[in-house]
């Protein structure tokens, strides 16, 4: 195994035990139903790939789930969705050739500041876990954002790290309630 597939067993297992900390934390907190700002909603997102990524594949689409906590100015921000970028076909050596489509389910977790109550700046880091197999991808992905009565646009780059990279730039749309 190779030290990027270490890596990112190690980031998938310790991952994976946030998210289990995390959801039970949601559960406990969905019982209190006044608890001032928390926030679980759904999001829909789309994704422009960059650099050598968009060689091989198409623009991607998502969904997933998503959960904030305010603190302040600073808050916490996870989700976990799922994400799939449709492959191309390309010329190697003079014979076309059909790229697989990448699908994954990243999770994540991150801090955002609040520049004034309705914008923010995020940063966020986690796993991609790639459907059909064993490989994974470490997730860093800055970006800004707008969050006004419960409706939350974000723009993003996000690099995903594996054998290989992939980078793109998103826009992510989600309701919280």
């Amino acid at each position: 195994m190779s030290m990027w597939q270490e890596v990112c067993v190690f980031a998938a297992k310790l991952y994976m035990k946030f998210v289990f900390i995390i959801g039970f934390l949601f559960i406990s907190m969905s019982a209190i139903a006044q608890l001032k700002g928390f926030s679980l909603g759904p999001f829909a997102e789309i994704a422009t790939p960059t650099g050598d990524f968009k060689e091989t594949h198409k623009n991607g689409y998502g969904a997933g789930l998503g959960a904030d906590i305010r603190l302040g100015k600073i808050g916490l921000t996870g989700s976990v969705g799922y994400m799939q970028f449709g492959g191309k076909s390309i010329q190697v050596e003079g014979e076309q050739i059909k790229v697989a489509a990448l699908k994954a389910v990243p999770m994540r977790v991150g801090l955002k500041y609040r520049f004034v109550p309705a914008i923010y700046g995020k940063l966020e880091s986690g796993v991609a876990k790639f459907t059909g197999g064993d490989e994974s991808a470490f997730i860093f992905s800055p970006g800004i954002g707008i969050r006004i009565l419960g409706l939350d646009v974000q723009a993003k780059y996000e690099i995903w790290k594996a054998d290989q990279t992939y980078t793109f730039i998103g826009l992510k749309a989600g309701f919280n309630f």
